[in-house]
């Protein structure tokens, strides 16, 4: 098993590059989704007026639309509705139709429940106090949920098992108390 110590080090060294691109790619993926969709549904939530309001969302529509995040679930193994695609969605679509067939001679009363209805639809509290934006967890990276699972399952599973080999071969013992 010693003359394999090289090929285990390498494909240890091989499947742990790879689970670092899965999570560089995750990262990259997360931060896109948040700057071009996320970071706009939470400036419609703060805006105080109409206009402002509508225009922060139909950013955030076009990103999803661009991205067919229109429909579907996020979920690869429980189909949990909080990872429904199609209700986020669409609730996000009538916030903007709301908006949008407000009468421009609407009281301020009138804008300020919109708003305040708006602001309840897309944002919720966090653990902290705070204030979220409401999305699925895993959008960033929908459609390929799956594929994302499998590249991370894979190449960790592969990645530990090359390493513990590369152990054994070079004679690596663990002492357990």
């Amino acid at each position: 098993m010693t003359k394999n110590k090289n090929i285990f080090l390498i494909l240890a060294i091989l499947f742990t590059v790879v689970f670092c691109i899965w999570a560089t790619v995750r990262i990259v993926s997360w931060v896109n989704f948040n700057l071009n969709c996320e970071a706009y549904l939470k400036r419609a939530a703060d805006a105080n007026t109409v206009e402002l309001a509508k225009g922060e969302l139909a950013k955030a529509l076009d990103y999803a639309e661009k991205n067919n995040l229109t429909e579907g679930i996020v979920s690869i193994f429980l189909k949990n509705p909080a990872n429904d695609i199609g209700f986020w969605y669409t609730n996000i679509k009538s916030a903007y139709d709301e908006l949008d067939n407000l009468p421009d001679d609407a009281s301020a009363l009138e804008k300020t429940n919109v708003l305040m209805k708006l602001r309840e639809s897309l944002t919720d509290r966090d653990d902290n106090g705070g204030t979220k934006v409401i999305y699925p967890m895993g959008i960033a990276i929908y459609p390929d949920n799956v594929m994302y699972f499998w590249w991370c399952l894979l190449s960790v599973v592969f990645a530990c098992g090359f390493w513990i080999l590369f152990g054994v071969a070079v004679g690596i013992k663990v002492k357990v108390k």
